[in-house]
């Protein structure tokens, strides 16, 4: 039955409906789980995005290698994918769902799990079951010994994930619930009581009624024809205003900012403020971004190399993105060198570039005048390369 057969229905029942408590009803408000899970997105999107343009490097005694772990971490980790692609969806696992296993198959390529069973043991290490890759599920078990594991310890984060965030979703709600209500067209449609009321008549007029606000809805110019013992009449327009965008887009806002702080990131960041920008960056890189680093580099140093070579001064390290520039930090290198600090190389590897195999740029050098205090006497030292 239409709507309008359903008014017409309870105006026969009129009478007995006053007495009946249910009649009395309000709008509940949908709860809107979009806003959190918008919130969730953004921020981790923006940590696995910084992380997937990392560079991983092996090096064996300051010089870097260029073998086979090299690509696969760099370039092409698999068939589908590239090496940004790959650690952005492997740092979004991480922090989304506290864990990412990382296993190489017998391809050589690998592969980000899906789901997986962790059997934990107390003197053996834990295996991994039933680990599942897209559709393809791997019968063998995988020992903790031959993967790559991670692990991303948040309480606060867990705790909002699974539930919190109540308010600001039941906020963000009524504000778009109450927008759109006083937005709303509102109209009353009349008809002379004296009309017959079967299925055919209702069925007629509610065509036309949809004929007709179809027209009003679609057309820019629209004309209606009036019928004698039907009035159509208007309550509201939908120029009564409530929540303005700016209003609920706050509320979005601080739901953002209140992820990102969960998450260790400085909410101008994710906000794309300019206030304090540089500061709030370094912030992040120190606090969030490095410590994230270091975690997956000790995994790959652990797993990917044996005792033997990390004794022997093989090492794979990461380089991230960084705040300092060589451009903006010029007078700063020079001293740092001309002063005999700090080797030229030295210099190259704390702004994240590669060392150079050229034997003079691992000589200390000093184009300074200094003087030292010796026996109460002033000598001065002045040894210019």
């Amino acid at each position: 039955m239409s709507w309008l057969g359903s008014i017409f229905q309870r105006n026969r029942d009129l009478p007995s409906s006053f007495s009946t408590e249910d009649e009395i009803f309000g709008f509940e408000v949908e709860q809107r789980a979009y806003l959190k899970q918008l919130a969730i997105e953004i921020c981790i999107n923006f940590i696995a995005r910084t992380v997937a343009q990392s560079d991983f490097r092996i090096m064996q005694n300051k010089n870097r290698i260029r073998d086979n772990w090299d690509y696969l971490l760099n370039v092409r980790p698999n068939t589908d994918s590239s090496a940004s692609d790959f650690w952005q969806d492997a740092i979004y696992k991480l922090i989304h769902e506290q864990e990412v296993l990382i296993i190489l198959n017998d391809s050589g390529d690998l592969l980000i799990a899906d789901s997986f069973i962790r059997e934990e043991r107390a003197v053996y290490p834990d295996t991994f079951k039933n680990v599942t890759v897209k559709e393809f599920t791997f019968m063998r078990s995988f020992s903790m010994e031959e993967v790559i594991y991670l692990t991303y310890n948040n309480e606060k984060l867990s705790r909002f994930m699974n539930g919190m965030f109540e308010d600001f979703t039941q906020l963000f709600s009524r504000m778009v619930e109450s927008s759109m209500f006083a937005n709303q067209v509102r109209a009353t449609a009349g008809i002379e009581s004296t009309q017959k009321l079967d299925e055919e008549s209702l069925g007629k007029l509610q065509n036309f009624i949809d004929r007709m606000f179809k027209s009003f809805r679609k057309n820019a110019f629209a004309i209606v024809p009036k019928l004698k013992g039907f009035e159509y009449d208007e309550i509201t327009d939908g120029s009564n205003g409530g929540r303005s965008i700016d209003e609920i887009t706050k509320v979005l806002d601080k739901a953002i900012e209140y992820v990102a702080e969960l998450l260790g990131i400085p909410p101008v960041i994710v906000q794309g403020s300019l206030s304090d920008y540089e500061t709030a960056l370094k912030s992040y890189i120190k606090f969030t971004y490095n410590p994230l680093l270091k975690k997956i580099s000790d995994e790959l140093n652990a797993k990917l190399l044996d005792k033997k070579e990390y004794q022997l001064g093989k090492r794979i390290e990461i380089v991230g993105i960084q705040v300092k520039s060589v451009t903006e930090n010029a007078e700063a290198v020079d001293k740092l060198v001309a002063s005999g600090a700090y080797t030229r190389n030295e210099v190259r590897e704390k702004f994240g570039d590669e060392r150079v195999d050229d034997p003079e740029l691992d000589k200390y050098v000093i184009t300074k005048n200094y003087q030292t205090v010796e026996g109460g006497e002033t000598n001065e030292s002045k040894t210019t390369v």
